[in-house]
C-alpha cells in the first residue's frame, strides 16, 4: 500500500477489499443524492491498512430535509433495509432529527451496518466543511482531517480507539499539521500527558 498527498487529497494505492467496495458503493449513493457526508471512526484505520474488522461504518451527513431523505430512502429501499424502522417518516423524525443513528444494511449478503447520523455541533460542521478526499483507484471517499480523527479517537478513551489513534498517528506523523492537531486536542479537552502516553507509545497491531 502506498499513500501520496496532493493538496486536499490522499491518494491511496492498494487493492480495495470487499469492505472498501461496499463503502464506496454506499458513499456514491449519497453523492448522487447530493448529501454531503464523511466517514468517521473505526473504518478509517482499516481503510489505511490496519488489521482488524469493523462491521459498523459510521457516516456523518449534513442536516437534510425530509424530502431529500425520502428521495434517498426510495432509491435504496429495494437493495438496503433500515434496522431501526420500516417507516421513513419515523426514521427521519425519531432518529435522524434527534441525532440518533439510522442503521442501513444491505438486504442480501450484508456484512456492514451503515450508521448514518446528522451533524450535531460546531466541531461536526467544521469537520464536514474541511473533509478530505481519499482517492482509491478511480473512485473516492470522504474522511475527516486525519488530525481530527486521531484526536477524536483519543478522546473516546477506550483501548481499541486509542489503538486506532496511535496507528493513524504513526502512519501519518510526518504529514500531520501539528498546529491543527493541537487545536483539535484542545477543543476536545485532551490533556498533554494523554497525548504523550498514548500517541507516542508502541504502535498497536
Amino acid at each position: 500500500m502506498n499513500i501520496k498527498f496532493e493538496d486536499n487529497e490522499i491518494i491511496l494505492d492498494k487493492e480495495p477489499s470487499i469492505i472498501d467496495y461496499s463503502v464506496l458503493d454506499f458513499s456514491e449513493i449519497l453523492q448522487r443524492n447530493n448529501i454531503k457526508h464523511l466517514l468517521i471512526s473505526g473504518y478509517i484505520p482499516i481503510l489505511f491498512g490496519k488489521n482488524g474488522e469493523n462491521e459498523n461504518i459510521d457516516i456523518m451527513i449534513q442536516n437534510i430535509s425530509f424530502e431529500k431523505f425520502l428521495k434517498l430512502w426510495l432509491e435504496i429501499e429495494n437493495t438496503y433495509e433500515c434496522k431501526n424502522t420500516s417507516d421513513p417518516i419515523d426514521a427521519y423524525n425519531a432518529y435522524l432529527k434527534n441525532y440518533h443513528s439510522v442503521s442501513i444494511l444491505k438486504k442480501e449478503g450484508h456484512i456492514l451496518d451503515f450508521k448514518m447520523k446528522i451533524i450535531k455541533n460546531e466541531i461536526d460542521r467544521y469537520v464536514l466543511k474541511y473533509r478530505r478526499i481519499v482517492r482509491l483507484r478511480e473512485r473516492h471517499l470522504y474522511i475527516p482531517p486525519v488530525e481530527m480523527q486521531i484526536s477524536y479517537n483519543l478522546s473516546k478513551g477506550c483501548e481499541k480507539e486509542i489503538g486506532d489513534a496511535r496507528y493513524l498517528y504513526n502512519l501519518f506523523n510526518e504529514k500531520l499539521d501539528k498546529a491543527l492537531m493541537d487545536r483539535y486536542l484542545k477543543e476536545l479537552k485532551i490533556p498533554d500527558e494523554s497525548v504523550e502516553t498514548y500517541l507516542k507509545g508502541k504502535e498497536s497491531p
